[in-house]
């Protein structure tokens, strides 16, 4: 039983270093799975000795500037590769052409300026997939795709994706027509119209009766055919309508900044509310001593017995002689003269007081 359990032992010992000896180095090997990864390792070339078994191949963020026909070699199980991020800027003849059972290629975050015409040339065209997005460095390399594709003769390719970015079409400032007609394009992203858009005014020939509307909900799966310029939005905005709206625009910035300003000023007032109340209590004060003085005034002056007495006198002869006492009138035959120049004697201090 001992030696039986060693002789085990020592056999997974065995096929493990086996396994470890056929990775690449810098590459994970993973034999359940049939997948070689080698991920963030600054590799120059593709790796060689991968392992027979290998079915998926990822080959990411490394410095792999060119690959050629020596750079897969009797890889015949391979189905799945992925050379994505890796700044490659040449794909040389017969890249893959020893990966006579390649499904999937994935090219894609690369700056690729040279493609051989026969890159894509696979015996028995296995390719179904091909991801090509934000790859294409000019419009040289586009120019040379197009003759790979079509020396490639890739009668399998289900799916292309060649999503273009930024300075795609750069320098065909010449270009009067472009031809995408026979694809199966069904949606367009913002970005690529925005490089069609840079093109100017040339020809843009597509499939029109298979291109369908995907947004807005009302015009969800409507052939593009036949819809107007208006319909589609695809018109210049009204000027006086951008007026409008500038003035609407102004219109909340002046009322955000009146209402940042009243809460400010209520803010204050409500840090000096002790003050602004004994401020109010003086001016009250002071507006009924004003008033006080204002009634009295009207009391003189409505007063037809003191019409005699003259503004200049003021307010304090007014008094002195509104106060002249009963003790100092005069005896009973003494005259009082009026205005009207009538004389009539005073008998009594009693009717003097009902005369005053």
């Amino acid at each position: 039983m001992c030696i039986s359990a060693v002789c085990v032992v020592f056999g997974l010992l065995f096929c493990v270093q086996s396994l470890c000896l056929d990775c690449p180095g810098g590459c994970e090997c993973f034999a359940v799975t049939h997948a070689v990864k080698c991920i963030s390792k600054d590799l120059l070339t593709v790796p060689q000795m991968i392992p027979g078994y290998a079915k998926t191949v990822v080959i990411t963020g490394n410095n792999i500037h060119k690959i050629g026909p020596d750079s897969f070699t009797e890889l015949e199980n391979i189905s799945k590769v992925i050379l994505s991020n890796n700044r490659m800027t040449e794909m040389g003849s017969h890249s893959f052409s020893t990966l006579i059972h390649l499904r999937f290629l994935d090219l894609s975050d690369n700056q690729l300026s040279i493609i051989h015409p026969e890159a894509l040339s696979i015996p028995g065209s296995p390719l179904q997939e091909l991801n090509l997005s934000r790859s294409l460095y000019n419009f040289t390399a586009l120019t040379d795709l197009t003759t790979a594709l079509r020396w490639g003769d890739l009668r399998g390719l289900l799916r292309l994706d060649l999503s273009v970015y930024s300075g795609t079409f750069s320098g065909v400032n010449n270009l009067e027509v472009l031809d995408l007609t026979r694809n199966a394009f069904r949606t367009f992203g913002t970005d690529d119209l925005k490089e069609l858009e840079k093109l100017g005014n040339i020809r843009i020939l597509l499939d029109a009766d298979s291109v369908r509307c995907a947004s807005p909900k009302t015009l969800a799966n409507s052939r593009l055919r036949g819809l107007g310029s208006k319909v589609i939005g695809c018109i210049v905005p009204n000027q006086t309508e951008m007026t409008d709206l500038s003035l609407q625009t102004s219109y909340v910035f002046l009322g955000l900044v009146l209402g940042f300003v009243g809460m400010v000023f209520l803010f204050v007032l409500y840090l000096n509310r002790k003050g602004m109340k004994r401020w109010i209590v003086e001016m009250r004060d002071a507006c009924h001593d004003v008033m006080e003085g204002y009634h009295y005034r009207y009391e003189i002056d409505s007063d037809p017995r003191l019409g005699h007495i003259s503004d200049q006198n003021g307010v304090s002869r007014a008094r002195q002689h509104v106060g002249v006492s009963l003790s100092q009138l005069p005896p009973n035959d003494t005259c009082i003269i009026t205005e009207d120049a009538h004389v009539k004697p005073l008998k009594s201090p009693s009717e003097a007081r009902n005369v005053l």
